[in-house]
């Protein structure tokens, strides 16, 4: 048995020597001192000695095992330094480098002139609405003077969920939900601001947008009220030199309706590629509230009159920054949305 034991460890010294693999090290305890090991196995084997066998060789196998314990613990924490050496030189930071800057965020473009918008009205004594976008045929459409067979309605082509209710197309249905809980009830003053959704998608439409409506209910409202108030507003927006212009138009639920263009924000009207040379550019449509509509509502057109606008929030902020794509505003590229 002495003879095995130096077997033992003259094989043990030498895998020691050679591993440099740290589960390596741990299949080596397990070979040569677990319980199914190779000195135990020879352990096992002492009660066939005599007394005095089993003393020496008892004495000579405890001896081994607490070395080979030994020189695997210096293994396996000499692999251990080595491994983290390794880790150190390829991980290492080199601290005389700059830091990651920490980028702090900003209101997104379209949310500054949505703001921006709200605030002129609000200024002007306006109170501001809100409803679903979620709409029924009934609001988006019918109480707005656009029938079912109305050739209007192509050119709000949208997205419907079933038969009689769909995303809305803009957000004059709010006109008439503010209407009914009014009613009778005046001066109705209210801009609705929203997301309305249409199948347009290119440079300068998007199947969702932002809308701002506007609606103005009392006695002896004229357009010359309208023209003042979009005035107003447009000078807040784009600067006091601005001159503006009204178009005649067709909207369903307004009668008069007008396009109101404002003198070219690049050239200051005398022409240029982005007004078409023609010193003019569109930016919202607005009109009378059409009888019917105040009906609708819940209002005596013999009584009162109102007016109503809308425009869209890109088509400011288009205008007022100098974009030329709309999608631009969707594409969340910081070297765009920095600039704001």
């Amino acid at each position: 048995m002495l003879e095995k034991l130096k077997e033992i460890k003259i094989i043990a010294e030498q895998k020691i020597a050679e591993i440099s693999d740290i589960d390596e090290v741990n299949k080596l305890r397990v070979r040569f001192l677990g319980r199914k090991g190779e000195i135990t196995r020879l352990l096992r084997g002492l009660k066939d000695l005599s007394t005095e066998e089993r003393v020496c060789v008892g004495k000579a196998a405890n001896e081994l095992k607490e070395k080979l314990e030994r020189m695997i613990s210096e293994k396996a924490e000499e692999i251990r330094r080595q491994e983290m050496a390794a880790r150190l030189s390829l991980e290492k930071i080199d601290v005389t480098l700059p830091g990651f800057p920490f980028l702090g965020g900003a209101k997104h473009p379209l949310s500054q002139v949505s703001d921006e918008i709200r605030d002129i009205f609000i200024g002007m004594g306006f109170n501001v609405a809100e409803g679903p976008e979620i709409e029924s045929d009934y609001y988006n459409f019918e109480a707005l003077n656009v029938a079912k067979d109305h050739p209007a309605r192509d050119m709000q082509d949208s997205f419907y969920i079933d038969e009689d209710t769909l995303l809305r197309t803009h957000t004059s249905p709010v006109q008439i939900r503010v209407m009914e809980q009014m009613a009778p009830q005046i001066p109705v003053k209210v801009i609705v601001p929203g997301k309305v959704y249409r199948r347009d998608d290119d440079a300068t439409h998007s199947p969702m947008f932002n809308q701002v409506e506007g609606l103005l209910i009392d006695r002896r409202i004229t357009f010359a009220d309208l023209k003042g108030v979009l005035l107003e507003f447009a000078r807040k927006i784009f600067g006091q030199d601005l001159k503006a212009r009204y178009r005649p138009s067709f909207f369903p639920f307004t009668e008069p309706s007008a396009e109101m263009d404002i003198s070219c924000v690049s050239c200051g009207g005398t022409g240029c590629r982005v007004c078409s040379n023609s010193g003019w550019l569109e930016i919202l449509g607005a009109g009378m509230v059409h009888p019917r509509v105040l009906q609708y509502g819940g209002y005596d057109p013999e009584k009162v009159t109102g007016f109503a606008f809308g425009m869209g929030v890109e088509r400011i902020a288009m205008l007022k920054y100098g974009v030329n794509d709309l999608r631009q505003f969707f594409d969340n590229d910081w070297r765009f949305l920095r600039q704001f």
